[in-house]
């Protein structure tokens, strides 16, 4: 069974990968009530932490009902990472993850996210002086490296695994690649079968039907997998995967009721958590997807995205159910 410093996960855990503007509390409860083993914030900036900036501080928001959860955090300037671990601590959240994968510009342009990829002394050295400064474990989530030219994560895992990290998650393209083409897990597994290496290694990329998964445990022995995109809007994604684990069949599609019972809940969360405006303007990017595959749907999409006001929303809901209470998912 793997374990991140003293937490105990199970046989090949499910981890909510951070995004932003994704993994807030609201989706990460619903991911978590739905199999998700550990969660992870948002990605916080190292600079608004310590700025205190408001858009930094909410993202630290965590509950007692996400545990294990981890908040992650970028940036490349030592101080302004040590300030914000510090920042972090107080939290106290169960894992601290230092975001090296982020290929954005914006992020990359500062050196920070996947951008440090072209550095990695001072990977190494952020990573070391993280360590030294929490008592709480670190681990990080890294790409394969900047370029296809430029791939070393065998030796930059067990390096940054030297100087204490605790589990390292690996998405497999380059940074160049952004999430063009397919993700190569390959490279991860050589980092999993180094014989040096004894923290745990998460897959990230591609894990999008349970099969993947599966592939990801048994043909590359992997010790987790991370899931990212094909969690949004289908939180059922880690029961899906689990259930196929234990049976090797696919569990049936969530209902239309339980779809508008999710995107209910998960407006009215967000809603407690934010504040209506907010609440209500966050949330639109997951109807989409909660809601795939219905044909004709356009209306009543378009209620959901450009209502401002929730109680617009909530009777979109409603309609939704009444018109396609019986259709079927395939």
């Amino acid at each position: 069974m793997p374990k991140i410093g003293d937490i105990e996960l199970p046989d090949f855990p499910l981890l909510l990968a951070p995004m932003e503007d994704v993994s807030d509390p609201p989706f990460r409860a619903l991911c978590k009530e739905q199999g998700a083993d550990v969660v992870y914030t948002e990605f916080i900036s190292s600079e608004g932490l310590i700025r205190d900036a408001a858009k930094s501080m909410i993202k630290l928001d965590i509950y007692e009902k996400e545990r294990p959860v981890g908040i992650q955090i970028f940036g490349a300037e030592l101080d302004s990472m040590l300030q914000a671990t510090d920042i972090v601590e107080k939290s106290n959240p169960d894992i601290i993850d230092i975001n090296f994968g982020c290929p954005v510009k914006k992020v990359v342009s500062k050196n920070a996210g996947a951008g440090i990829l072209r550095d990695i002394p001072l990977m190494v050295k952020l990573t070391e002086e993280i360590v030294k400064r929490t008592k709480l474990p670190v681990t990080v989530k890294t790409r394969l490296g900047w370029d296809t030219s430029s791939i070393k994560i065998v030796e930059v895992a067990e390096r940054l695994q030297d100087v204490g990290i605790k589990a390292i998650s690996i998405h497999g393209r380059t940074r160049v690649q952004m999430y063009k083409g397919d993700a190569d897990w390959k490279p991860i597994a050589e980092v999993k079968n180094n014989s040096r290496m004894h923290i745990p290694v998460f897959g990230n990329g591609d894990v999008d039907t349970p099969e993947a998964a599966v592939k990801m445990r048994d043909e590359y022995g992997l010790d987790g997998a991370m899931i990212g995109r094909a969690s949004i809007g289908n939180p059922w994604f880690f029961n899906a995967v689990k259930h196929f684990f234990k049976t090797g069949t696919h569990v049936s599609p969530p209902t239309m009721e339980e779809r508008v019972d999710a995107a209910r809940r998960h407006l009215q969360m967000a809603i407690d958590w934010k504040g209506e405006k907010l609440g209500v303007f966050e949330t639109r990017r997951h109807y989409t997807n909660y809601f795939k595959g219905i044909p004709h749907f356009k209306e009543y999409r378009m209620k959901m995205v450009t209502s401002d006001e929730s109680v617009d929303v909530f009777a979109a809901f409603d309609e939704v159910l009444e018109k396609f209470g019986d259709f079927q998912f395939a």
